[in-house]
């Protein structure tokens, strides 16, 4: 390959890689608070039968948008992940009730092992009970990618991050803002193939 062809393309990658922090970060304090049919909660670890702390904060914050009626459902995310034995969306459904939401406003998707799949699974739920908008809720730094995935999937998608993300020291947010410009620029670069 010609030193040229090399040369252009890192220039590009930098370049877009630049623009979509910046994308990232901006878009992280973006909140849409609308009336919505769900909150889409996007899984992460377990620990055991209790949601991790990352996981917790996520969940706390659509029990708030369920009690503030922003949201008449929740739709908890994820599978069985790192080897545990229950699903991240159990785990969740299970935390949930335990905080005062009715059973029969959870819905679960426990199949997805990724954040692409917890859109294409949730729209299975959407579809059977005829919910057309949701607020997603994640980690405000993880909005970017979970709001685009979530459109390119089909959605009427709004962001609704956690305020209190587990992700608020600089040794903390530093290693997965760089996980999350990497895994946008992919998906975007990525997407549709």
């Amino acid at each position: 390959m010609p030193v040229k062809i090399i040369l252009a393309t890192l220039i590009f990658l930098t370049g877009f890689s630049g623009c979509a922090a910046y994308d990232i970060w901006t878009y992280a304090q973006t909140s849409e608070l609308v009336k919505a049919d769900a909150a889409i909660v996007l899984g992460t670890a377990v620990w055991g039968d209790e949601p991790s702390p990352v996981l917790r904060e996520r969940i706390n914050h659509s029990i708030w948008l369920y009690e503030n009626d922003y949201v008449d459902k929740i739709i908890f995310t994820g599978g069985k992940t790192n080897g545990s034995e229950l699903a991240e969306a159990v785990v969740s459904k299970n935390y949930a009730m335990a905080h005062g939401i009715p059973e029969e406003n959870i819905y679960i998707e426990d199949r997805s092992m990724v954040t692409i799949e917890n859109f294409r699974f949730v729209s299975e739920i959407a579809e059977l009970y005829e919910l057309s908008d949701f607020l997603v809720v994640s980690d405000p730094l993880h909005m970017k990618r979970a709001i685009q995935m979530a459109e390119d999937t089909g959605f009427e998608a709004f962001t609704s991050p956690t305020t209190t993300s587990e992700y608020n020291s600089l040794t903390s947010i530093v290693p997965f803002f760089f996980r999350e410009v990497g895994a946008y620029v992919a998906y975007t670069l990525s997407f549709g193939d």
